[in-house]
């Protein structure tokens, strides 16, 4: 599992830093094609209003939220995978998803087209904190189904 769980971080913070080594035509044609499907989603889905109201801003920011929510969620499971006291050592996961922010945006300053805002890197540090939530709520969860499992054979 360390391995398979590393792989996976380590995927997902290639495919963040990859996207934000797009220049911006290349990101917004991405972001444009990524809001034409949601809205052709929520149009058949009878939300048509919905729809029209989605923007190009909002997709951006959420998939900025989304994959540093995953990337939260890889660290937690890397976490716990590596060391048994995972919620004594939380702060690591929260440091590294927070270096992992502040790098995305220092390479968007060198990137053709593209700024950098303090306003990502918290939206980015919010979806890695949700991340880790998420994440430690699954284990903690599946810790809870195999302590009651244990509980019902003795």
């Amino acid at each position: 599992m360390r391995v398979l769980f590393t792989i996976a971080l380590i995927g997902t913070i290639w495919f963040i830093f990859s996207n934000s080594m797009q220049v911006a035509a290349v990101s917004q044609a991405a972001s444009g094609r990524v809001l034409d499907l949601l809205q052709r989603i929520l149009r058949r889905a009878g939300l048509p209003g919905l729809a029209a109201q989605l923007t190009e801003h909002f997709v951006r920011k959420m998939a900025h939220f989304c994959e540093y929510a995953l990337e939260g969620f890889w660290l937690m499971l890397c976490l716990r995978v590596y060391t048994r006291h995972y919620v004594r050592h939380i702060s690591w996961p929260v440091l590294g998803g927070l270096l992992t922010a502040l790098c995305d945006e220092t390479i968007q300053i060198f990137t053709s087209g593209r700024s950098s805002q303090l306003t990502d890197v918290w939206l980015d540090f919010a979806g890695v904190l949700a991340g880790l939530l998420v994440g430690l709520f699954l284990l903690s969860f599946w810790r809870m189904c195999v302590i009651l499992l244990r509980h019902r054979e003795e």
